[in-house]
């Protein structure tokens, strides 16, 4: 509530403002007012690189203003008020771009064709051959962990290892069936 002297004081949950500070209407913070002094410059440049447009970055600038002035007295109590402007300028800048984003029609005659499945049949064909060529210990945590779908805490367990361990070797092992992928799909006739 605003006292005679213009001076705030916090207003009740019943005021409807749910703790906040009110102020005399249009009252800015001084605090407010020196970091906007300080930062308006840099702001107005950040918008106007962003955005390509003056007007645009007027707008926004003064969007940014009105949300400081929202906080009230509360923005006094920011630790580094160059840091929370230009962190609600980002996001300001980021709902801008969400409500502006431009929408290209596709035409009614755009042909979409399934991916045909001869490359995954022809993985799934050379799987075994590619499993067999690995050593035991890639076998059997490839095997374990990817096809039969056992965590990779229970691997690790079952096999006294740390699971740090369990996902180091998993990861080397799939590198190494890969390479073995790369070797068959290599050697396939064209």
């Amino acid at each position: 509530m605003v006292k005679d002297d213009g001076s705030a004081e916090p207003v009740s949950e019943a005021g409807g403002l749910s703790g906040v500070t009110a102020m005399k209407p249009g009252a800015v913070p001084p605090c407010l007012l020196r970091a906007w002094q300080q930062h308006e410059h840099e702001l107005r440049g950040w918008f106007i690189y962003r955005l390509r447009d003056p007007a645009l970055a007027a707008d926004a600038l003064q969007d940014l203003f009105l949300k400081a002035m929202g906080q009230g007295s509360r923005f006094c109590a920011i630790r580094d008020p160059r840091a929370w402007l230009f962190e609600v300028a980002r996001h300001h800048l980021v709902d801008l771009q969400r409500k502006h984003r431009e929408w290209v029609s596709l035409p009614d005659d755009l042909h979409h064709e399934a991916p045909t499945s001869a490359v995954v049949d022809d993985l799934t064909g050379c799987l075994p051959r590619v499993l067999s060529e690995l050593d035991e210990a890639d076998r059997l945590i490839l095997s374990c962990c990817d096809i039969n779908g056992m965590t990779q805490q229970a691997f690790a367990t079952a096999q006294g290892l740390t699971l740090a361990a369990a996902k180091s070797r998993l990861q080397r092992a799939r590198v190494r069936l890969k390479e073995g992928f790369g070797e068959q799909w290599n050697q396939k006739p064209t």
